[in-house]
């Protein structure tokens, strides 16, 4: 059963999502007129849909199918006796190189994708990747990762309407189209904000979904601090969309504290150990 603090988050986002994907419509509806209501309402309808297609392929267009013989065939047997204990689908596996030890999921039940990074595989021991893997099944049966990728997608939506309303609505003046994009920007990061207060929290519950079903907490701790250190001083090769899915994130810059995507390691490892 999906954690009820996740639930309660996912509906309070959900809803704001919501209206604020309406009120798109409504600002649609402004700009092309009312008899355009078929080419709106097939806009708000596919959209969505599309990206998420498209941000799956994004995430998995560089990794390979995961092959089912050698060293891998373990990871195929611990992926689906995991899937089969959350009672979810068994998800693709594949496998990329990431430059740094790390792992991700994507897709929804019955469309899930778990990508596993060479790194990773070669660091871990057998019990901490069955720690990682339990995770990222977690982020499937949770279904946030699709409320994430659902979430980016209405933000950049929101800010295409805030732009045209300001750019036909506003002030005629040469640098208009300029303030009106500063404004989408902003609109979008305000809708990120919303959207992380689901993906910081969703990582302490796929961090307590897989201490549950690997029977402790200690594998998969012990297997976030070998990530850690070993990212340091080392580029990763996953962009900053699909590093919003991946187990460990360093999240470096100015505005990493306010856009974390992900809690502090210290503390996901001090509460599996607790």
């Amino acid at each position: 059963m999906t954690d009820f603090g996740l639930r309660v988050r996912m509906a309070v986002v959900g809803s704001l999502l919501a209206a604020l994907y309406f009120a798109v419509g409504i600002v649609g509806l402004a700009v092309l007129g009312t008899g355009a209501w078929p080419i709106v309402a097939l806009l708000l309808l596919t959209f969505p849909v599309l990206q998420y297609k498209f941000g799956t392929w994004m995430a998995t267009r560089k990794a390979e199918e995961m092959p089912n013989e050698g060293g891998y065939a373990e990871i195929h047997r611990m992926t689906e006796s995991l899937a089969r204990d959350m009672g979810i689908p068994k998800p693709r596996l594949m496998v990329m190189s990431m430059g740094v030890p790390n792992a991700y999921a994507t897709g929804r039940k019955g469309d899930g994708v778990v990508v596993v990074s060479e790194e990773l595989i070669r660091l871990l021991r057998r019990d901490e990747l069955e720690g990682v893997i339990a995770h990222e099944l977690a982020h499937i049966k949770n279904r946030d990762v699709l409320m994430m990728t659902v979430g980016s997608s209405i933000g950049m939506m929101v800010g295409w309407a805030v732009y045209f309303v300001y750019v036909f609505v506003g002030e005629d003046n040469p640098g208009g189209f300029l303030v009106g994009w500063a404004l989408s920007i902003v609109a979008q990061m305000l809708v990120t904000v919303l959207v992380m207060a689901i993906s910081r929290y969703r990582e302490y519950v796929a961090d307590d979904d897989a201490r549950r079903h690997i029977g402790g907490g200690d594998p998969l701790a012990r297997a976030l601090e070998k990530i850690s250190s070993g990212s340091e001083g080392r580029d990763s090769a996953v962009d900053d969309a699909t590093a919003a899915l991946c187990i460990f994130n360093s999240e470096r810059g100015l505005l990493a504290s306010a856009f974390a995507t992900h809690p502090p390691t210290e503390k996901r490892i001090e509460r599996l150990r607790s």
